[in-house]
C-alpha cells in the first residue's frame, strides 16, 4: 500500500482528534483575523457533525489583547496584561463563529501544574472528556494571566501534544503559516520539497527542522517536531499542515490528496496503540457477544459489527475503552468503540444497513474496527 493510502486510511479512523493553531494563522498586527476563526470554526464543526471529537488549543490571545494595548513593552506582566485583555476577544470571536453552526463552545485554561498533579490531571480530562459527549467543542490555551514564567509550556505545540495525551486522541493537528515540514527551508531553498510521511522518531528530521532564520516566531518547526514526538510517544500521529488555507481541515481529512506532513508514532504505531489498549486503558464498559461474533474476533481477525451485540452494560463515550465477552461471560477482547452506550444500545443485534434509521446518522459500519481491537486469553493481536 502506497504511503498515500497509508495516510488516508489513518485519517479515516480518527475519532478523537486536537488541533491546535497558532498565532501567526489567527491573527496579524492589528489583532485577529476573523476570517480565519470563521473558516476554522466551520471546519471543526464540519468534523464534530461527522462524529469525531475535537478539541481545539487556540493560541492567539496575547495577539488579540496586544491589539488593544497599544505598543508592545518588554517582560512578562506586559504579555500576562495582553492575555488577560486579549482571552474574552479570543473566546467572543469564538462564540460568534460556532454559533453560526449552532456548536457550543467551552473555554479551558491550562497551567504546566494542572498536567503534573495527578488529581487535576485527571479533573481536566474528565472536564474535557463531558464536553466532548456533550457535543461541546474545548478551546483550551495555556493560563499566561497567571503563569510564573514565560512559555510556562514552552509554547502551544508543546500544550497540543500534552492535550492530546490527556483526551487519549487519535491524532494531533498542528495549523501553522507553513505547508508542512520541508527538506530544507522552502523560504530560502527554492528546490526545497515537502515531506508527506515520516516517523516521528527518525533523526533526519531533527537536521532538517533546525533552527530557522526567517523568523517563524517562539514555536517553530523545532517545537513542532518536539510535539510530534511527545504525541508519538503516546502512540499519538500528528499531521503539521497549512492553517492559512481557507478550510485546512477540510482539506486535511478531505479525498483529495493528503495535505501537510504526516508524522506517525515511533516504532509500529499499530502495535503501539494495541499495547496501549490492552494494558493502560481502563474499560468503562462491557459488550456481550454471540458465539458468531466471537468466532469471527478470534479466528477471522474480522471488526466487530453491531449484528453480533447482545448486550451493553455500562457508561461510556465514542472512543472509550470497553471489555468484549463471549456466551460464556469469559473476556475474549477490549477495544475502543466507535458508538457511546446509549447509541450502541439502540443498535445491537442489527446490520449495518439499519444503523441510519435507528439513530438519525451513521458514524460507521463498525462498532469497533479491527485496528482498535485486541484479543485477550491468548495471542494479542
Amino acid at each position: 500500500m502506497s504511503q498515500g493510502a497509508d495516510h488516508k486510511r489513518l485519517l479515516r479512523r480518527v475519532r478523537r482528534v486536537v488541533v491546535k493553531v497558532g498565532s501567526n494563522v489567527l491573527a496579524g498586527t492589528d489583532g485577529l483575523r476573523p476570517t480565519r476563526v470563521r473558516a476554522l470554526a466551520g471546519d471543526v464543526a464540519a468534523l464534530v457533525a461527522g462524529g469525531k471529537h475535537v478539541v481545539l488549543v487556540s493560541s492567539g490571545a496575547v495577539a488579540a489583547g496586544a491589539g488593544q494595548l497599544g505598543p508592545r513593552r518588554p517582560g512578562l506582566e506586559w504579555r500576562q496584561a495582553a492575555a488577560a485583555v486579549g482571552q474574552p476577544a479570543l473566546m467572543a470571536a469564538y462564540t460568534r463563529a460556532f454559533a453560526r453552526h449552532e456548536r457550543p463552545v467551552a473555554q479551558v485554561l491550562l497551567t504546566h501544574a494542572d498536567l503534573a498533579d495527578r488529581r487535576r490531571y485527571l479533573n481536566a480530562r474528565h472536564t474535557l472528556r463531558t464536553l466532548l459527549d456533550l457535543g461541546v467543542v474545548p478551546i483550551v490555551n495555556e493560563n499566561d494571566t497567571v503563569a510564573v514564567e514565560e512559555l510556562n509550556f514552552g509554547d502551544n505545540d508543546n500544550l497540543s501534544a500534552l492535550t492530546a495525551t490527556l483526551v487519549e486522541a487519535d491524532l494531533l493537528v498542528i495549523l501553522s503559516d507553513v505547508a508542512g515540514l520541508y527538506t530544507a527551508d522552502p523560504r530560502i531553498d527554492p528546490s526545497a520539497t515537502r515531506i508527506g510521511f515520516a516517523r516521528a522518531d527518525d533523526p533526519a528530521l531533527t537536521r532538517i527542522a533546525g533552527p530557522s532564520r526567517s523568523g517563524l516566531g517562539r514555536g517553530g518547526m523545532v517545537s513542532k517536531l518536539a510535539a510530534a514526538r511527545t504525541a508519538a510517544a503516546a502512540g499519538i500521529a500528528t499531521v503539521i499542515a497549512e492553517g492559512s488555507h481557507p478550510h485546512p481541515l477540510a482539506r486535511i481529512f478531505g479525498p483529495e490528496d493528503e495535505a501537510g506532513t504526516l508524522l506517525v508514532a515511533d516504532g509500529d504505531a499499530l502495535q503501539h496503540r494495541k499495547h496501549w489498549i490492552a494494558h493502560t486503558l481502563k474499560p468503562q464498559g462491557t459488550l456481550h457477544l454471540d458465539a458468531g461474533a466471537v468466532r469471527a474476533l478470534a479466528q477471522g481477525g474480522r471488526s466487530l459489527l453491531p449484528s453480533g451485540v447482545r448486550a451493553v452494560d455500562g457508561r461510556f463515550g465514542v472512543g472509550d475503552c470497553v471489555c468484549c465477552v463471549g456466551p460464556d461471560g469469559e473476556e475474549v477482547a477490549r477495544g475502543l468503540v466507535t458508538y457511546a452506550a446509549a447509541d450502541l444500545d439502540k443498535i445491537k443485534g442489527v446490520h449495518t444497513r439499519e444503523i441510519p434509521a435507528l439513530l438519525g446518522y451513521k458514524g460507521s459500519d463498525e462498532v469497533i474496527h479491527r485496528d482498535d481491537l485486541v484479543l485477550v486469553g491468548g495471542d494479542r493481536r
